[in-house]
C-alpha cells in the first residue's frame, strides 16, 4: 500500500482511487492510522494528528507505540507477532477502549476498532480510533447533575418533613429544659439537690441524646457526598429508614413489618437506597390516611437472585390517568413538594442495577411498591 500520508511524489500524480482513499482520510472525523507486520506506521490521517500533536510526516516509518503508553506499547510488537505466528485475535474485528499517549504526554481514553488486509506488500492493520475525552466529559457531567439531583430529591424530602420533625425534635428539648428547670427551683428553695440531682439530671442527658440522635438522621440523610457502594443486609436500612419517615408522624396508621429469614447482602449506596424507603413509606401513608383503618404492610424477600422490598397500603390504588407519568420528574401532583421522589427512586435502583415497579391496585386494593436489588452472593463478591 502506497504512502498516502505525505505530498505525491513529483514523478506522478495520484490516481483516482488513490485521490478518492486521500480524500476520505483527509475528511474522516476519526482518526487512521495503518501499519504493517513490523508495526510501522504506513497511514497517519489529519484526525490523528490532531489527536495525538504529532504531524503524519514524523509518524510514518515509525513504530506505532509512539502513539501508546508505556504499559501498552511494552507488549504490542510481541502481540503482532503473536497474531502473525498463530492467528489466536485478541482485538482485530472487536472494538474496545484503550488508551492513548498525545506528543506532550497526556495519556487520554481511546475507542479501537482493528481490521485487517492482506495487500501485495504483505499483511496490513488497520486502525479506527476515536477520542473519548470529550463522551467521558459529558459522561461525568451527568453524573454530577444526577447526583446533584439526587441531593436535591433528600433536602426536598426534608423539607416536607420539616413541620413533622421540628414537632419531635421540640419533644425532647422542651423535657430537657424542664429538668434544669427543677433543678433551678429546687436550688432556689434551699433544697438539698444533691439527693435528686443525679437522676434528674441523667433523664435530661437521656432527652439530649435523643435530640442529638434526630439531627445526626438528618444530617446523614441530607449531607451532600459521593456515592459509595457498601456489602449491606437490607433489613436494618429499611428499619432506620422507616424511624426517620416517622419522626413527628402525625397519622394513625398501622404498619405491618414483615421480613423473610436469611437474606443476603445487597451491594448498595446506604443512604440512597434509604431514600427510596423514606419516599415509599411517605407515599403508602399519605395514600392510606383517607381510608377507615390506615394500614401499610413493609416486607422483603427473596426472588431469584434479587432481595425484593414491598411496600403496600390499604388505599384506593393509582389512577389509570396518573400511572402513565408516575415515575416522571416534576409531575406531582402534591401540593408540597418537587415531584422528583418516585423519579430519583427509580434512578437509584436502576443504578444499582434494580428497579423500582408498581402494581397500582385499584378496585378494592391499594397500590403497591416493589424495589428489587440484585443479592450479593459469594460468587459476586469474588468477581
Amino acid at each position: 500500500m502506497k504512502d498516502f500520508s505525505a505530498s505525491p511524489e513529483p514523478h506522478g500524480a495520484p490516481t483516482v482511487s488513490e485521490a478518492r482513499l486521500l480524500s476520505v482520510l483527509d475528511t474522516a472525523a476519526d482518526g487512521i492510522i495503518v501499519i504493517d507486520e513490523r508495526a510501522r506506521i504506513l497511514i497517519f490521517n489529519k484526525a490523528c494528528e490532531q489527536m495525538f500533536g504529532i504531524r503524519a510526516a514524523e509518524a510514518v516509518g515509525q513504530n506505532v507505540k509512539i502513539v501508546m503508553p508505556i504499559e501498552y506499547a511494552a507488549d504490542h510488537d510481541e502481540y503482532v507477532g503473536s497474531y502473525i505466528r498463530t492467528g489466536v485475535k485478541k482485538i482485530i474485528g472487536i472494538g474496545r477502549e484503550v488508551r492513548g499517549r498525545h506528543a506532550d504526554g497526556t495519556v487520554f481514553p481511546l475507542e479501537l476498532s482493528v481490521g485487517e488486509a492482506a495487500t501485495p506488500d504483505g499483511r496490513q492493520f488497520i486502525g479506527i480510533l476515536r477520542d473519548l475525552r470529550p463522551r467521558k466529559e459529558s459522561e461525568q457531567r451527568l453524573a454530577d447533575l444526577q447526583s446533584e439531583l439526587v441531593h436535591l430529591a433528600r433536602v426536598s424530602a426534608i423539607d416536607e418533613m420539616g413541620a413533622a420533625i421540628a414537632h419531635e425534635l421540640n419533644q425532647p428539648l422542651t423535657a430537657l429544659m424542664l429538668y434544669l428547670q427543677a433543678i433551678r427551683r429546687a436550688h432556689s428553695r434551699g433544697i438539698d439537690i444533691v439527693t435528686v440531682a443525679g437522676d434528674i439530671l441523667d433523664k435530661a442527658a437521656g432527652e439530649a441524646e435523643r435530640a442529638g440522635h434526630i439531627i445526626q438522621r438528618m444530617r446523614q440523610f441530607v449531607e451532600k457526598r459521593d456515592p459509595e457502594r457498601h456489602v449491606r443486609q437490607l433489613d436494618p436500612l429499611i428499619d432506620e429508614a422507616i424511624d426517620l419517615t416517622l419522626l413527628g408522624q402525625r397519622h394513625r396508621i398501622r404498619i405491618d413489618r414483615q421480613q423473610a429469614p436469611r437474606l443476603p447482602p445487597v451491594s448498595v449506596d446506604p443512604v440512597q437506597v434509604q431514600q427510596i424507603v423514606v419516599n415509599l413509606v411517605r407515599n403508602a401513608i399519605e395514600a392510606a390516611a383517607g381510608t377507615g383503618d390506615p394500614a401499610i404492610v413493609i416486607r422483603t424477600r427473596e426472588h431469584e437472585g434479587s432481595v425484593i422490598l414491598e411496600v403496600e397500603d390499604n388505599g384506593p390504588g393509582i389512577a389509570p390517568e396518573a400511572l402513565a407519568k408516575l415515575f416522571e420528574a416534576f409531575a406531582s401532583s402534591k401540593r408540597r413538594g418537587m415531584g422528583l421522589g418516585l423519579a430519583i427512586s427509580r434512578t437509584i435502583a436502576q443504578n444499582h442495577g434494580g428497579d423500582l415497579l408498581v402494581d397500582p391496585g385499584g378496585h378494592g386494593r391499594g397500590a403497591c411498591f416493589s424495589l428489587v436489588l440484585p443479592a450479593v452472593t459469594a460468587s459476586s463478591e469474588i468477581g
